[in-house]
């Protein structure tokens, strides 16, 4: 791995942020806010910056937040050395695109992707370095046929690197995304892995861009499938009231809401994942046989959907 390879991976990452905002603002019909940031060299154990888009209050993503990000520092984070004590120590460097959506209506999911890559450095020594990320997918009402759909993308996205990849990263996005204290899955899936290597890095790569490439195909059809269903205060009040969960999960388990609030990142940056409206109810649950119970038991269970 080279400088050169490092900014390759850059120049793509900047390319997948601006090519799905603007199939985004396609659909929604607004268009995203740029919101250009940097840290000055020695305002903290962060530097670097950043490009954060935003859409809040659109026609038919209630938030949206895609950002890209590329920061560095001189010691690493609890979070980033916790399973590799021999980069302990180093400095560091990290870029990625992290994107969540949103919809306003309650038929249509709410959606996460990213793909990242890691490096540490120590002088006189090879950088230990690895690619992270993956896409899942968080339904209010569940759809047997986005459920598959959805997976199926992810299967297709990594089938060219091998037919291990995607059950091993569909295990580890149900292991991962799973509310410990709720004893719940967070939606219905998808793929995830972390500290990727293994390919070489021109395979690692590749594997990450065909990971991004695909969000769109995965994503969009449901969407578009699913933003003018009708909907009343039921089918609101419930989303709200999901929409807790996810933020439970972004603030006690989430990697890279820790990472970044523990390395003194951005936060409104970080937050931006965050939904607009959110409910809690006192041990809440809905009644048997009802749409929302439905969700329970058909679709917040780890299955094989393709």
């Amino acid at each position: 791995m080279t400088t050169t390879s490092a900014d390759s991976v850059k120049t793509y990452l900047l390319g997948l942020q601006q090519r799905i905002v603007a199939a985004l603002e396609q659909v929604d019909g607004k268009q995203f806010l740029t919101d250009q940031w940097e840290r000055p060299h020695g305002a903290g154990p962060i530097n670097g910056g950043g490009i954060s888009r935003i859409l809040e209050e659109g026609n038919v993503l209630e938030r949206g937040g895609i950002g890209f990000s590329h920061v560095s520092g001189s010691s690493l984070p609890p979070t980033a050395a916790a399973n590799r004590p021999e980069i302990a120590g180093r400095s560091w460097e990290a870029m990625g695109v992290s994107l969540v959506l949103h919809p306003r209506n309650p038929y249509a999911p709410t959606s996460h992707m990213n793909v990242r890559f890691f490096t540490a450095t120590r002088e006189g020594e090879e950088p230990v370095w690895w690619f992270g990320g993956g896409m899942d997918l968080t339904p209010y009402y569940g759809f047997e046929e986005d459920a598959k759909h959805f997976h199926q993308v992810c299967k297709d996205a990594l089938a060219p690197f091998g037919d291990t990849l995607h059950p091993r990263f569909k295990k580890w996005c149900d292991d991962y995304f799973y509310l410990k204290h709720r004893k719940e899955p967070r939606g219905v899936g998808g793929i995830f892995f972390d500290d990727f290597h293994e390919l070489g890095f021109a395979q690692s790569f590749a594997m990450i861009q065909s990971v991004g490439d695909r969000f769109v195909d995965a994503y969009l059809p449901l969407l578009q499938k699913r933003k003018d269903t009708p909907y009343g205060e039921r089918e609101r009040d419930f989303q709200a009231y999901r929409r807790g969960r996810y933020v439970e999960f972004n603030l006690v388990f989430d990697r890279g809401t820790l990472f970044g609030l523990q390395s003194g990142g951005r936060t409104e940056s970080i937050m931006m994942s965050m939904p607009p409206v959110v409910k809690w109810r006192y041990d809440w649950k809905p009644e048997p046989g009802t749409p929302e119970a439905k969700l329970y038991t058909d679709f917040l269970q780890p299955k094989d959907w393709v």
